[in-house]
């Protein structure tokens, strides 16, 4: 964590290189409210290349590199300020010049700030590099102040694909807590894959939702198209005209229940998805807090004067325990919305068999139209393929929906 000074200089860029050290270690760090240094692990100690009468009683800003755009901060420091945990990518400088990247957990506890941090092996450590640099650059040269960099950044974060930045770091704390499970050969634990099963399923739940209404708005058209071919055939039309009336009613329901289901932040899709993302930031970042706790060694503490082991653990089993509080929390909201949710899915099965009983009258009305017919045949045809792509696609929503259900029950009695 480093603190937010806008009037901090650049220092010059690094020539000594990346400092190396192990994916097995972590950093633990604790400051009081403005960012001052006030006790860390031994890892910390080290991979910073300062002593402890260095660091004890200095802002956390000593290891800040010159790479970090100031928006990272700025974020960062509003979030905390708020009273909520965030998880980020931070480039630091160690005494030397030298430099290492670390994901970090931040979180406020009681007078200050518990910084718990990890080398980050995922892919996506790449992927914020180059954000960040697209950041730096227009700090620099086009004179972004911390806010408006901040706002680029959660833009940026949007631009790949992730609805808010509360998204983003449920997906990366995950991802890189697997890419060290994956390079150290240990499995995840049951609480870690659950959590990672219900934040799948729900991702192939926006697929799924993705094609039905796909499907949907194929058959936007048809009601229109059946007034057509009334028109065409005159006096024999009136009963196919009825039936455009009755499906027109049919397609707005359908189109409400699209807008309240996908569209828009608070919709039923983004409630289910932002509480199962929620809980998964919280579960891992509270079995990050538990391996610090039990990693967090005698020699790591005392080297610093005034600070003793059973005090900092019992500081870190606490935010634990808040953690997993709030995580129960989380999982509490998800059974909710997934009821919400499972109703909301049998509101559109009621839809769709209206749509059978319309598609059934097209095809009575096509029958005693002979040759007349043919225009009309068609239209069946688009509602019987479209038809069944929302019916297999409400199916597979459903499937789904009892796997998030499932693992959110176990989960439960298991945080």
């Amino acid at each position: 964590m480093t603190e937010l000074n806008p009037g901090f200089a650049a220092e010059a860029r690094s020539t000594v290189g990346e400092i190396s050290f192990q994916v097995h270690e972590m950093f633990f760090s604790r400051t009081d409210k403005r960012g001052v240094i006030k006790a860390g692990n031994g890892v910390f100690r080290r991979i910073s290349g300062y002593s402890w009468d260095e660091l004890a009683g200095t802002p956390h800003k000593i290891i800040r590199h010159a790479d970090m755009p100031r928006g990272v901060f700025q974020f960062m420091w509003d979030t905390i300020k708020a009273d909520k945990p965030v998880g980020t990518y931070v480039k630091n400088r160690d005494k030397s010049g030298g430099y290492y990247w670390v994901f970090a957990l931040v979180a406020p506890w009681n007078d200050g700030y518990i910084s718990i941090r990890l080398k980050p092996t995922s892919p996506m450590r790449e992927t914020v590099a180059a954000i960040y640099a697209d950041l730096l650059k227009a700090e620099r040269e086009d004179g972004l102040t911390p806010q408006q960099s901040a706002e680029l950044l959660l833009e940026r974060v949007r631009e790949l694909g992730y609805a808010s930045y509360q998204t983003f770091q449920a997906a990366a704390i995950a991802a890189e807590f697997e890419a060290r499970a994956k390079a150290m050969g240990e499995p995840l634990e049951q609480v870690q894959k659950r959590l990672l099963t219900m934040s799948r399923g729900i991702a192939d739940v926006q697929v799924e939702t993705a094609e039905m209404t796909e499907a949907f708005n194929a058959i936007r058209t048809v009601p229109m198209n059946m007034r057509i071919i009334a028109s065409r055939l005159e006096n024999a039309g009136g009963p196919i005209s009825a039936i455009s009336v009755n499906y027109s009613q049919m397609l707005e329901e359908m189109s409400t229940w699209v807008n309240t289901f996908v569209d828009g932040d608070t919709c039923v899709f983004a409630r289910i998805r932002d509480a199962i993302l929620n809980s998964q930031f919280l579960g891992f970042a509270a079995a990050l807090q538990q391996e610090v706790s039990e990693t967090l060694t005698r020699a790591d503490v005392d080297s610093m004067p005034g600070h003793d082991l059973d005090r900092e653990r019992a500081t870190i089993v606490d935010l634990r325990a808040d953690f997993l509080k709030q995580t129960r929390d989380s999982l509490g909201s998800v059974e909710t919305e997934a009821m919400r949710f499972g109703r909301s899915v049998l509101d559109m099965k009621r839809y769709v068999t209206g749509l059978s009983s319309t598609r059934m009258m097209c095809k009575i009305e096509s029958a005693t139209l002979s040759d007349q017919g043919t225009a009309l045949g068609g239209i069946v045809e688009q509602l019987d393929a479209c038809q069944n792509e929302i019916e297999k696609r409400l199916a597979r929503i459903v499937e789904l929906n009892a796997v998030i259900q499932s693992n959110t029950a176990m989960l439960r009695a298991l945080v």
